[in-house]
Parts: structure tokens; C-alpha cells; sequence
């Protein structure tokens, strides 16, 4: 071993934008010197992101039907050309500082492509590289039966990585056909699932490419877990122009901001019970809560090293005439309706969460 650590954080889903953010966390950690090497293991929803070398050619839907899919469109600083990423896809994101012995941006890159094809042979799917193309694949290209199972796309800033590669593990294949995959029209796509026939256990997959990546980086391997659980409760009334829902105003001292019920949970609680509890410790209603089925992974505030935070996200059907006593955390509370508070809440996570409290789609997470 070379005396290196890669520290795992396996985050479930993350929002693509909130994952940005902890990239760069990282990556400042990274510098710094406050972290080791890092590996982010995580899920995007629906989302099409954009290489510095992406065409808009080759999104092959007109926004419109992005938006009726609940599919994001972003732009990145990464390499490459356009990627999807989706469910059942495993995204991993290392921060490595490649300085002073690594510092070869095609080794990084051989070094990516190597962790999957470790974590893909140990789960008896073979694969590798093709010269021409980057990623890894299933096939050859001589024999006309090409198919890519592993994207990657990098970025390094003075040493420092960032973004990384795209692992098709249970993923719908259907997805991909909104663009051309990383600009390639004379291949195809595949996943794990489709190589060997059945389902596959993700977070088995996970453990293998961490694995993997210990092995490839000669690093001794470590896991974490977000350090702290959280939840978030939206309040939805019916309004005269359609759902309503209460948006709460932090106090300056906390931050200023619009959002809905939202607080720790304490020790031993359960999701469901936190969010009950801290619905009527912030609006002084006791009302049922419903789980949205929506738990993800982000950064709490910007502390170096990131703070990782789950959150459970929850909603409360407001009943007719009730009012609202908002604690001491708020100076304001509000009745608003569900695109304007979409417009106000500043996190990705909570309009993800309104979205799924006004649509009735509670069991769907797009």
C-alpha cells in the first residue's frame, strides 16, 4: 500500500446540483489537507448532463418532453459529451489530489475505466476498453456488437478531481434514447441488468467498486456515513387557484431564507415521528404526515470538511381554518401557491419535495 486512504460515502439519491456542491466541497477539502482521497457513491434523478465537448445536437428530445419526463438538463465542466444519468444508475464521484506522483490525466482516466471493469468482473459481466472511445464497454467494435456499460468524465484543477464516471447497474435503458450517448451514434447502451438477466443488489455493486478503487488507487478503504438525519415536512392546503403550501421564513441569524417544516432528528426517533414532532413544535398543529418516499444526500451549510446530512422528506394535509403558530426560528409564515413557492425555496431537495406533495404521485419519486 502506498500509505494512501479512500474514504466511501455511499449517499443514495442526490440531487445533480446539490451534487455539484459537494463536489466542490470536497474538492477544497481535498486541497486543504482536512480529507484523504474521497469516493462519492450515489444516485442522480432523471437528469442529461452536458461534457465541455457536448453538442445540443445530440439531445434528441425537444424540452418539452424533458419536462414531461421530469428529466434536468445541466451544463458541466467536465470532459466528455453528453451522459444520462438516472435510477438504478451507480454515479461515482472520486476527489483525489493526483500531486505530487499522479499528476497523468490519462492514467487518471485509465485508472477510472479500471475500477469498473475490477467491480464488473467480480459480478461476472466482462468488459473493457475500446481505443477510439472512452468509457467502458461490453463487446467489441470489431465484431459490430459494441455496447456501453460505463461512462466517465473528468475534471482536474490544479491536481484536484472532480466528477468521474457513470455505472448502468438496474438503469432504464429507454432513458438513453433522449440523446445520442457521449456523441456516439454507431454503439449502443447496456446495463448489468441486461448482460446477466436479472436484477442486481446496488449496494453490493457499490461495495465492489469500492473495493475496486482501493485496489486500483493502492488505498487503504474506509466508509462513512452522512452524519446527520434530518426530515422535512410540506404543508399543502387547498386554495382557490389550486394546492397550496406554508413556506416559513428562517430568521436572519439562521439564514434568511423561505422553506418548509424541516429539523433534526433526535436519537432512536423515527423519520416518521421526527416529522410529527417537529410539524407542531414549528407551526403548533398537530396533523398527520405522510411519507413521500423521498429520502437524499446533501451539504449542510459550507463547512470544509462537507457536513452530510439524509433527509426523509414528508407531507401534511392541512385541514380548512387551521391556524398557524410558527416558533421562534421563523419571523414569517405564509400561504403560497405551489409554482411561486417553487420560485422561493432555495435547495433542490425541497422542490423535489413540493413537487411530489402537490402532484399525488407520492409513490414515484421523479
Amino acid at each position: 500500500m502506498s500509505g494512501r486512504t479512500l474514504t466511501v460515502y455511499r449517499l443514495g439519491r442526490v440531487e445533480y446540483e446539490d451534487g455539484l456542491r459537494l463536489q466542490a466541497l470536497f474538492a477544497r477539502a481535498r486541497k486543504e489537507g482536512s480529507v484523504g482521497d474521497v469516493l462519492l457513491l450515489l444516485e442522480h434523478p432523471p437528469v442529461l448532463t452536458l461534457g465541455r465537448g457536448a453538442s445540443r445536437t445530440d439531445l434528441l428530445a425537444s424540452p418539452e418532453v424533458l419536462e414531461a419526463r421530469g428529466v434536468e438538463v445541466h451544463d458541466t465542466d467536465r470532459g466528455g459529451e453528453v451522459t444520462y444519468h438516472g435510477p438504478g444508475q451507480i454515479v461515482g464521484y472520486p476527489i483525489l489530489d493526483l500531486a505530487p506522483d499522479r499528476k497523468d490525466v490519462r492514467r487518471h482516466v485509465r485508472s477510472v475505466e479500471a475500477g469498473m471493469i475490477r467491480a464488473l468482473a467480480e459480478h461476472g459481466v466482462e468488459a473493457g476498453r475500446i481505443a477510439r472511445w472512452p468509457g467502458v464497454w461490453v463487446g467489441s467494435e470489431a465484431g459490430g456488437d459494441a455496447r456501453k456499460i460505463g461512462a466517465v468524465g473528468v475534471h482536474i484543477a490544479r491536481w484536484i478531481t472532480t466528477h468521474g464516471f457513470a455505472l448502468n447497474v438496474n438503469v432504464s435503458l429507454d432513458d438513453f434514447e433522449l440523446i445520442v450517448p457521449c456523441g456516439i451514434r454507431e454503439a449502443g447502451v447496456t446495463s448489468m441488468q441486461r448482460e446477466l438477466g436479472r436484477r442486481l443488489d446496488v449496494a453490493q455493486v457499490e461495495e465492489s467498486l469500492a473495493r475496486a478503487f482501493s485496489a486500483v488507487l493502492e488505498a487503504e478503504l474506509r466508509f462513512e456515513e452522512p452524519r446527520v438525519q434530518t426530515i422535512s415536512v410540506t404543508a399543502v392546503r387547498r386554495g382557490a387557484a389550486g394546492p397550496e403550501v406554508l413556506l416559513l421564513r428562517r430568521i436572519p441569524e439562521r439564514g434568511g431564507f423561505w422553506q418548509p417544516v424541516t429539523g433534526r432528528r433526535i436519537p432512536g426517533e423515527s423519520a416518521e415521528s421526527a416529522a410529527a414532532r417537529e410539524l407542531e413544535e414549528e407551526t403548533g398543529a398537530r396533523v398527520p404526515v405522510e411519507s413521500l418516499r423521498y429520502r437524499h444526500s446533501f451539504a449542510l451549510g459550507d463547512a470544509i470538511p462537507p457536513v452530510l446530512v439524509e433527509e426523509e422528506a414528508f407531507v401534511a394535509d392541512w385541514p380548512a381554518g387551521l391556524e398557524v403558530r410558527s416558533s421562534g426560528e421563523h419571523d414569517r409564515a405564509e400561504w403560497v401557491r405551489a409554482d411561486e413557492a417553487l420560485i422561493r425555496l432555495p435547495f433542490a431537495g425541497l422542490r423535489r419535495s413540493l413537487r411530489r406533495s402537490v402532484s399525488g404521485q407520492h409513490g414515484f419519486w421523479r
